[in-house]
């Protein structure tokens, strides 16, 4: 099954309704365990001093993964550096940041693009404390056989960050990608944070591949309103660039240098 504009039959399907995992599977062949970490408070904004409001959304849904929410947790059979090893989203909490993204099928077509776009620029990822993690429904093997085949003839060649295997589809479910009658997962990505919280979402087609750069800005973005929590980014903001104070007099000095 391709993962291109011709397949029409792809796109004619919508995902599951999000949902949040209700006890530990215990799959006897892939050794995949999903649990939910902790939900967070309710939906709110706060005030942290007089009258500015702080637009930090912290999310409590059961239709998980909503932004602002504590991201599913999972462990699962993955393949890296030609070896099988396995992966637990929440040893990174704490730790690093974490751009877990998705895809449909390997051995496809818009799929190694981003899988080796990824990789090639892994270090500017790793210099953000930054950890990538792709997932799809196939299996440890074919994950291996696709590494293992030279980038000139399809293949991704060795890769700078672990493949995870969902062959349950339990972790494509959790997050909201899965097309339930394809089998397959959405190309979605998350920028999950330390603490374990989804901070980014987005989800395209089948057909459409994702830009690195932008998910790159975005990530940028995200750990400097962390460190700067009086402060918000606005539209295209880089690094370097000036933010804006949201507040309604303090704004006027963005609005005033652009």
């Amino acid at each position: 099954m391709a993962c291109s504009a011709t397949s029409a039959s792809l796109f004619s399907a919508n995902p599951t309704p999000l949902f949040s995992p209700k006890s530990s599977l215990s799959l006897p062949n892939n050794s995949l365990h999903l649990n939910p970490l902790p939900t967070r408070p309710s939906l709110s904004l706060t005030r942290p001093s007089h009258t500015r409001r702080s637009f930090v959304v912290k999310a409590s849904s059961s239709e998980l993964p909503l932004v602002g929410n504590t991201a599913p947790d999972f462990e699962a059979e993955a393949v890296f550096d030609q070896e099988f090893i396995n992966v637990k989203l929440s040893d990174y909490i704490g730790k690093k940041y974490v751009v877990l993204f998705f895809y449909p099928l390997d051995f496809t077509f818009v799929c190694p693009t981003e899988i080796t776009a990824f990789s090639d620029r892994h270090a500017e990822f790793e210099a953000l404390n930054t950890e990538i993690l792709g997932v799809s429904v196939d299996s440890v093997f074919s994950h291996l056989a696709w590494i293992q085949t030279d980038r000139k003839s399809g293949g991704l060649g060795d890769l700078n960050y672990p493949l995870i295997s969902d062959v349950t589809k339990s972790i494509s479910k959790s997050y909201g990608v899965l097309i339930p009658d394809q089998g397959i997962a959405l190309r979605g990505l998350f920028i999950i944070d330390k603490e374990g919280v989804i901070q980014h979402s987005t989800i395209n087609n089948l057909a459409i591949g994702r830009s690195v750069d932008e998910t790159k800005r975005t990530l940028q973005a995200l750990q400097y309103v962390q460190e700067n929590p009086d402060e918000v980014c606005p539209a295209g903001w880089k690094p370097g660039e000036k933010s804006m104070k949201p507040d309604p007099k303090l704004s006027k000095d963005y609005f005033a240098a652009v």
